[in-house]
Order: C-alpha cells, then sequence, then structure tokens
C-alpha cells in the first residue's frame, strides 16, 4: 500500500497529514516556532515523523518562509526546502499553479513556492465546488478565495496583492493580537483606549466565548501563563488598563464579544471586497477550512450564503476529519499528489 504525507511547514506550527488507499489515515499538527531558529523545524519533524509513521513519498507546501529567522524569502525557502530534505529524504515542493517540483530546484522557484499552501487548498475545493467561496480560517491568517467553474480564480498570487484584494486577512482564532487594528472599545458605557501591548490574544477571546477548539491553541500565552478562563479574563482586563478583580465576568464576556465581533467584521470586509469583483453567483456557498470554521460559518450567515464544512468531503478515517479540516493544506497536498 503506497502511502504520500503532506505536509505545511508554516512559522508557527508543523502540519502533516497521511493518505493511504485514497483517505487521510493520520494527521499531525506540532507548534514550531520557527522565529526562534531551524532546531525548532527540526523538533517538529521528530515529533510529526513519530506520529505520522514512514511513507513512499513526501510533497511539502510552506509559509515560515516570512519568518524572522531569515533575511528574506528566497533564503527561507532554500532553507525550509534543505531542512525538510535532511528529515524527509526525497520529497517535491508545491509551486501552486506548476505543480510539484523537484526540492534542487526551490531556491530558484521560491516567488511560487513562497506561501503557497492556500492554492493547494483551494484547488482541492475547487474540485468539489465549481463555484463558491473557500475561506480557511486558522491560528494566524484567513483565506478568501473565490472558486469559479472549478478553479481557483484569485486576483492575487503574492502575500502583498492577496492582502490588497482581501483574499488574505491576518486575522485568526489564536494568534492575533488584541492591540491590533483596534484603537478603543466599549466598556462600562464609553470608549475606552487599547493598551498598545500585546497582552493578550484572540485565544483569550474564544477562550472566554467558550468557542475555541480544545487542541487549536498550541502556543505559548502572551504573559506565559496558564490556559485557563481566569487567565484568559485576567488578560483581556490587562489590555484595558485594569486588573480581573476590578471586573465583573460579565463585563470581561462582553468585552470577549466585542472583539470577537471586531474579528468578524475584519474579515467581513475582506469578503465583501472579494465578492465585490463580481465573480460569484448571489447564490454560491461559503466552504470553510481551518480551525477557525466556527467563525466562517458565522461569516455566511452574514452574507446570507449557504454553509458548508470542508469536513464533509474529505475522505478520512473515523474521527478524523475535523483534524484534517484543521489542517487542510497538509491533506490537500497529499490528495492532489494523488497514489
Amino acid at each position: 500500500m503506497q502511502s504520500v504525507i503532506g505536509w505545511d511547514i508554516g512559522g508557527a506550527h508543523l502540519k502533516g497529514a497521511r493518505l493511504e488507499d485514497g483517505r487521510i489515515v493520520a494527521v499531525a499538527q506540532i507548534a514550531c516556532p520557527l522565529w526562534l531558529g531551524l532546531d525548532h523545524l527540526h523538533k517538529a519533524f521528530a515529533e510529526a515523523k513519530a506520529a505520522l509513521g514512514p511513507a513512499a513519498r513526501h510533497v511539502a507546501t510552506m509559509t515560515g518562509e516570512l519568518s524572522d529567522a531569515f533575511a528574506d524569502r528566497d533564503a527561507g525557502v532554500a532553507a525550509i526546502a534543505a531542512a525538510a530534505v535532511q528529515e524527509l529524504g526525497p520529497v517535491t515542493f508545491y509551486a501552486g499553479p506548476q505543480g510539484f517540483v523537484p526540492a534542487d530546484a526551490a531556491a530558484k522557484l521560491s516567488h511560487v513556492i513562497a506561501s503557497a499552501n492556500w492554492y493547494a487548498s483551494a484547488s482541492l475545493v475547487a474540485r468539489h465546488f465549481g463555484e463558491a467561496l473557500f475561506v480557511d480560517m486558522g491560528s494566524t491568517t484567513t483565506d478568501i478565495i473565490p472558486l469559479k467553474e472549478g478553479r481557483v480564480a484569485a486576483r492575487g498570487r503574492t502575500d502583498a496583492a492577496r492582502m490588497a484584494h482581501g483574499e488574505l486577512v491576518y486575522a485568526g482564532i489564536v494568534r492575533s493580537f488584541l492591540m491590533a487594528g483596534l484603537r478603543h472599545v466599549p466598556f462600562d458605557g464609553r470608549w475606552v483606549p487599547i493598551m498598545n501591548e500585546a497582552f493578550a490574544t484572540t485565544s483569550d477571546v474564544y477562550r472566554v466565548l467558550g468557542t475555541l477548539p480544545e487542541d487549536a491553541d498550541l502556543m505559548p500565552t502572551a504573559d506565559g501563563q496558564p490556559k485557563t478562563d481566569a487567565a484568559s479574563r485576567a488578560r483581556l482586563a490587562r489590555q484595558i488598563g485594569l486588573d480581573a478583580r476590578d471586573v465583573s465576568e460579565t463585563a470581561l464576556d462582553q468585552l470577549a464579544a466585542f472583539f470577537a465581533e471586531a474579528q468578524l467584521r475584519e474579515i467581513s470586509d475582506g469578503a465583501l471586497l472579494v465578492l465585490s469583483g463580481n465573480v460569484l453567483d448571489k447564490t454560491a456557498p461559503v466552504i470553510g477550512a481551518g480551525a477557525g470554521r466556527f467563525v466562517v460559518e458565522r461569516l455566511a450567515a452574514r452574507l446570507a450564503r449557504p454553509y458548508e464544512d470542508v469536513a464533509h468531503l474529505l475522505p478520512a478515517a473515523p474521527g478524523l476529519r475535523r483534524r484534517a479540516a484543521d489542517c487542510l493544506p497538509a491533506c490537500a497536498l497529499a490528495f492532489l499528489a494523488g497514489p
């Protein structure tokens, strides 16, 4: 039985998915703070390989080339490709519309290999939904990709172009800092400034609201304190210059709800910008992927469009569909590579 493992090498997580006999049989997501150095990638690979086992073929995509560990994207792609070969042996890299290329070509093709994981996911989903708005919300970013006539209809290819077109929004359910994007929040019947410090993240918001998936938050908290409701409320209070003991739980719940609403508005703005291109029919559904699919479902309701969870279309072993949908680029690579 030939097996394929798809790898998504990010700047904060390493994700892998094992495909056997046409279905996903194992998924791994490992914290990997690549900005601290390549040693963390090697450690993550060791853990992931132990969970996924050996495979006849390895295919990979990456976003980690943006990490502070590298001088620029070219250097990042070359370093990550070399590390992957060291860990996996023969491995091919995903180059978006150009398909899979050998590792020795990675450095020359860094402009199409860099941050191409979204294209893999969108291409797979386009096979099942001829026309849709594909939205993948993860720990750090949200991809918003129009699909038309079974193909990816995105206007942008680079990160800069995709942000300009609303197709890439830096909003995630774990790592987004609450100080980013907002200047004031409603509190105690007035507008209160937000401290320009990284006191809390969106993981605290969704933890307080009770919607954060249990295994979504693999990174340390902003203050290094526990991942509990009480500690998250303390971080939220600190973001507006208060201590948790000075604020009621109800008030902090309301504050968390506002932060969640603000993030949803940010993603909605991106989606409306994409839809303003008039590429999609008004009945085209929203297809949700990533650990933030619960937010994407709310987005679909706001856009008055049907919602479909990508987990429902993924052939996967019992109990793995949710995890596979959380790590869709890795799964998509394995499916696109074929047997």
